[in-house]
């Protein structure tokens, strides 16, 4: 299974870094071993004092393509979720600095949690989803403020990857990204349906 993720893909974000907004989609890729396997907790890895999180609608591939039209896009995927895109931020920007990839500060062991899947026709084509930390909301985004939508994702990635069912694709975090600390308590709702629920450790 690969997971591929979208960076800077809602306007807001993209500024709150102080990152260019991009002409074409940001891919990066985290192994499997980014997911969290049972029970939902996140434990912060020691090589990092300021770990961020990232919410993100999360894509699951349905059927094997490439080099897929973004008008037939929409019939590769038919189950989505909301994911945390964990992101060693000191770890990044010394990285950047140096023009180095980003694999080692977003890439780590459990740095990508999902939520349960469900069903992408249960819902309206636009999607509205938020994260609360501890009770409150940090971030809220809806997908309308995509700089590529999801058909252009999928049709992007499977120009240079085999897409294969049970692939996941991170599609981009909204602005409000922020550190995360033990003993904190992050729950992602699509809508008002709680997705994950997750505790920090």
């Amino acid at each position: 299974m690969k997971i591929i993720c979208i960076g800077r893909n809602y306007l807001a974000h993209a500024k709150e870094l102080n990152n260019e907004v991009p002409d074409e989609p940001v891919i990066f890729l985290k192994p499997d071993t980014a997911k969290i396997p049972g029970k939902k907790v996140f434990f912060l890895p020691d090589f990092s004092k300021d770990v961020h999180h990232e919410l993100e609608v999360v894509l699951k591939i349905s059927r094997n393509g490439k080099n897929i039209a973004e008008k037939f896009a929409h019939r590769y995927f038919d189950e989505l979720s909301l994911g945390i895109d964990f992101t060693a931020r000191d770890l990044q920007n010394k990285l950047k600095a140096k023009g180095l990839p980003w694999e080692l500060a977003k890439a780590f062991d459990g740095s990508a949690p999902t939520g349960k899947f469900v069903p992408l026709a249960n819902y309206p084509p636009v999607l509205d989803f938020h994260l609360n930390v501890n009770g409150k909301t940090v971030q809220h985004g809806n997908t309308q403020d995509l700089i590529f939508s999801f058909a252009k994702i999928v049709s992007f990635a499977s120009s240079y990857f085999t897409l294969l069912k049970g692939d996941q694709i991170f599609t981009g975090t909204p602005a409000g990204v922020g550190p995360v600390k033990k003993g904190d308590k992050l729950e992602a709702y699509l809508f008002e349906e709680k997705i994950l629920d997750l505790d920090i450790r």
